[in-house]
Order: structure tokens, then C-alpha cells, then sequence
């Protein structure tokens, strides 16, 4: 199947510059594209990439100009590059199996009429799923879950008993939701669990991403707020309040009972000690280890988490170090020169004695 550049560029509002009736078969990367396909440029540094790529034509960022083959400018790239994608390949239909017979539903659960539960997926005693929502085969539902509605639960994602998920929420193959808590007690000579009688709520719009774990509370919610996005293998413990529209990026391990604003970013393998808040809009570099509270917009990196300026400044001294080793080694001898030479210079104890 081969598309004019016209009718792609109709499809996304975009201008064509260049031959609008080039036909194209396909869309990929700069670096995988064919004659016949077209690739992204999503900005004026990667006009270079293009110039080498092979690809017949480009979508570029609406002012581009032109350039050495036909392109389609447009005012978001990414959103019309995901277009052509699906013009080109279509997402596969799923047929519809409503509830599926090989799926194991409770009789006391309550499913709106439109509900999606593929086979081989349990859902326990007095769940409630909304409308338009999907749970995939294997995965498990404990008692008392609610899920809202237009959400999708994927294979063998367990949410343990009580688990609340809001609306168009997304939960990723093999996350678990509501998993005790690593809370222990001594007692009689050994560690004995302490109480693990709350739950986790995910509001609106959240996604949890693959293999990430969430723990329910002590005594009440472990909740992430609306429109905050766990990456895969995250770790989330006990009686933490996420705000809004946090981005957590992968291996993020965040203790218990601590509380984020709103607009928090973690990058990749940040660490969070239990009991600390980061306040709105805060940004965590990579491999943060944060022992205290970050201020509201404050950007930190490194470990011992500080403000970013401050680790930069150490990172460009330690870079510097062997040579200011050195510098140090050439001065000491120096010292150590003057001093034999003051020394030298020195008249002998009995000719003062004399």
C-alpha cells in the first residue's frame, strides 16, 4: 500500500514543500528508513541525521524550509509522526469477547454491561469494574477491588484485595498493587509483620508500568494522585501520597510514608528515605539518593541529593583533581626546597655558641 505525500500531509494539517504526489509505503526512523518510506525530524539539530538518512521524505517542524527532499511541516511532530505510523500500520482489531467464559468472575462482582474479561482472569468477591474498562487474561483482582471506568488492567497485573483504580488508568503487565508493606516489629526474639490493613488508590488517569509495585498503606491508602505516570520497575512502599502528574521514571525506589507535590520528576534509579516530602514541580536527577526535603522547584542531583549548580561545581573539581594532585606533589617539593635551602643557609650551633 503506497500513500501520496499529499494525503498524509492532509491527514496531520501539514503543509507538503517538495513534490506532493511522491508516494510512500511506509514511515521509520532516520537511521532504518527506505527510499519509499518516510522518517521524523524533530528539530533543526537533526537536520544532519536526515542528510544521511535514505528516507524518500521527512516530517519536519512547520518553518523547516526546504530541503534536499519533499517534507511535511507541521506544528507538533511527534503527534503527526504517531499519525502516519497508524496509517500505515493499523493497530490489529481485538475481537471483542465480553466476559469471557474461561475467565473466573466472582458472582458477587459487579461489571458494567460493557466490560472486557479475557480469559483466564480472575475477578474476586464483590469487585466493581466501569464502564468500557478491559482486564487481560491472568490477571487477578482480590476482593473489593474497584476499577473506573474506561481503565485496563494487562495480563497478570495483580491487585491485591481493596485495591481502588480511577479512571483511564493504565496498569502494565505483572505490576502488583497493594502487596504488604515492609514493616516489621520485634517481637518475642524475632521479626513479626507489623499490621497491614490499608490499601492503594490510583486516581484519574494514572499508569503504572511494568513489573512496578505499589504497597498498601498501614492503616489506610498508599494513593498516587491524577495523571501521574510510574515507569517499569518501580517500587513504591507503604503510605506514600504521590501528587498529580508526577513523571517516576524506572528503577525509582521510594520508602514508605513519603509525600510528593505535584509536577515531581525522578529520573532513572533515584532513591527517596521514607518520611520526606518533595515539594510541586521539584526534579530529581539520576541516582539521587535524597535523605531530606527537596523546596518546591528545586532541581537536585547526586548523593547525597543537592541543588544542581552545587554538584556541577563538584563534578568539574573532582575532573580536575589528578591534576591538582599533581600541582600539589610540584609545590610540596618546592617547600621542601626552600626549607633545606633556609636550613643550609643557617650559620652552625657552635659558631653562634662562640
Amino acid at each position: 500500500m503506497s500513500i501520496a505525500l499529499r494525503d498524509l500531509a492532509a491527514a496531520v494539517a501539514g503543509t507538503v514543500v517538495g513534490d506532493p504526489a511522491l508516494p510512500l509505503a511506509g514511515a521509520a526512523t532516520l537511521e532504518t528508513a527506505g527510499s519509499a518510506e518516510i522518517a521524523l525530524v524533530d528539530g533543526a539539530d537533526k537536520l544532519h541525521l536526515l542528510a544521511r538518512s535514505r528516507a524518500g521524505a521527512a516530517i519536519v517542524p512547520r518553518g523547516t524550509g526546504p530541503l534536499d527532499r519533499p517534507t511535511i511541516e507541521v506544528d507538533d511532530v511527534h503527534a503527526a509522526f504517531a499519525a502516519t505510523i497508524v496509517r500505515f500500520r493499523p493497530p490489529r482489531s481485538r475481537a471483542r469477547c465480553g466476559v469471557s467464559p474461561q475467565a473466573v468472575v466472582d458472582p458477587s462482582a459487579r461489571l458494567a454491561a460493557d466490560v472486557e474479561v479475557e480469559p483466564l482472569a480472575v475477578i474476586g468477591p464483590d469487585c466493581t469494574i466501569g464502564p468500557g474498562s478491559t482486564i487481560h487474561s491472568g490477571a487477578r483482582l482480590a476482593a473489593g477491588c474497584t476499577i473506573g471506568a474506561g481503565s485496563e488492567i494487562f495480563p497478570n497485573a495483580v491487585l491485591y484485595e481493596n485495591t481502588r483504580v480511577g479512571a483511564r488508568c493504565i496498569v502494565h503487565a505483572n505490576a502488583v498493587l497493594g502487596a504488604y508493606g515492609f514493616g516489621y516489629r520485634v517481637a518475642d526474639g524475632r521479626y513479626a509483620l507489623s499490621a497491614q490493613l490499608g490499601w492503594v488508590e490510583l486516581d484519574d488517569d494514572v499508569e503504572v508500568g511494568a513489573g512496578t509495585t505499589i504497597d498498601r498503606g498501614t492503616y489506610g491508602p498508599t494513593r498516587i494522585g491524577a495523571g501521574t505516570k510510574l515507569d517499569n520497575l518501580v517500587m513504591i512502599a507503604h503510605n506514600c501520597r504521590l501528587g498529580r502528574h508526577n513523571m517516576i521514571c524506572s528503577q525509582v525506589g521510594v520508602a514508605g510514608s513519603t509525600s510528593t507535590g505535584d509536577w515531581v520528576v525522578m529520573a532513572g534509579q533515584v532513591g527517596v528515605r521514607d518520611h520526606v516530602h518533595i515539594g510541586d514541580r521539584a526534579v530529581l536527577g539520576a541516582r539521587s539518593g535524597v535523605s531530606g526535603d527537596i523546596e518546591a522547584g528545586k532541581t537536585v542531583l547526586g548523593e547525597p541529593a543537592i541543588d544542581l549548580r552545587d554538584r556541577k561545581l563538584q563534578l568539574a573539581t573532582i575532573s580536575k583533581l589528578p591534576e591538582m594532585r599533581k600541582e600539589l606533589k610540584q609545590l610540596a617539593a618546592r617547600i621542601e626546597g626552600l626549607e633545606r635551602a633556609g636550613r643550609a643557609d643557617e650559620p652552625p650551633a657552635s659558631a653562634e655558641a662562640a
